[in-house]
C-alpha cells in the first residue's frame, strides 16, 4: 500500500512540475481532431463516394464475420500500436526527434478526428452510433496514452539536453530506468485496448450494425 501511495504522489507531482508540457500536448492533440474533422469537408464528392464503399464493404465484412480471427486482431492492433508508441518513446531518447514526436501526436488526432467526422457526415446519426461504440472506446484509454507519452518522451529530452549543455547535473541512467519501465506500463495498457479491439469491439459493432440496417 505505501509503494502504491508514493506511486501515486510520483505521479501527481510529475504532472503539477510539467503541467505546461502537458497542456501543450493535450491542446496538439485535440487541434488535430479539428483538423481532422475539416479535412473531411475538404474531401470532393468521389473521394467521399470512394471512401464510403469502402467502408461499407469492411462493416458488411464485420457484420457477417468476415475478418480475421480475435487472436489475429489482437496481434495486428498490438503490433500497430506498439509500433507507433514505441517511435515516439525512442524519439525520447534524442533531443532532434521532438518535433518528430510532435507530429507523430497530431497525426494521431487527425486520424480519430478524420474517422468520426467521415462517419458522422455520410451516415448521420447512424455514423455517431457506429463511431460511439468502435472509436470512442478505446480512445477513452489511447489518447490519454498518447499524451502522457508525447509529455514524458519531451521531459526526457529536456534532461538529456539539459546534460549535453552541461547547465546542471542530471542522472541520466536513474531517469534512463525510469523511462524504461514507464514504457513497460504503457505496453501493458496497450495491451488491454488490442483485447478490447480483438474480442469485445467486433460484437459490438455487430449488435450495432443489425440494429441500424
Amino acid at each position: 500500500m505505501k509503494r502504491i501511495g508514493g506511486l501515486k504522489i510520483a505521479i501527481i507531482n510529475f504532472i503539477e512540475e510539467n503541467k505546461s508540457i502537458y497542456m501543450f500536448t493535450v491542446v496538439l492533440l485535440f487541434m488535430g481532431v479539428v483538423f481532422g474533422a475539416i479535412i473531411v469537408n475538404s474531401l470532393s464528392f468521389n473521394q467521399k463516394n470512394d471512401l464510403y464503399a469502402y467502408l461499407t464493404l469492411f462493416f458488411g465484412q464485420v457484420d457477417q464475420g468476415e475478418f480475421a480471427s480475435s487472436t489475429e486482431m489482437f496481434a495486428q492492433t498490438f503490433s500497430h500500436y506498439i509500433k507507433y508508441l514505441g517511435l515516439m518513446w525512442l524519439l525520447g531518447l534524442t533531443v532532434i526527434g521532438l518535433p518528430i514526436n510532435y507530429i507523430l501526436l497530431f497525426i494521431k488526432g487527425i486520424v480519430v478526428g478524420f474517422t468520426v467526422g467521415f462517419l458522422v457526415n455520410q451516415m448521420g446519426f447512424d455514423g455517431f452510433l457506429l463511431a460511439f461504440v468502435s472509436v470512442l472506446p478505446q480512445n477513452i484509454l489511447l489518447i490519454p496514452i498518447y499524451v502522457t507519452v508525447a509529455t514524458v518522451a519531451t521531459v526526457f529530452s529536456i534532461r538529456i539536453w539539459r546534460q549535453i549543455s552541461r547547465r546542471g547535473y542530471e542522472p541520466i541512467f536513474q531517469y534512463f530506468v525510469q523511462y524504461a519501465i514507464f514504457f513497460v506500463f504503457i505496453c501493458i495498457l496497450i495491451a488491454i485496448v488490442s483485447f478490447y479491439e480483438a474480442y469485445a469491439s467486433p460484437p459490438i459493432i455487430r449488435t450495432v450494425l443489425s440494429w441500424i440496417s
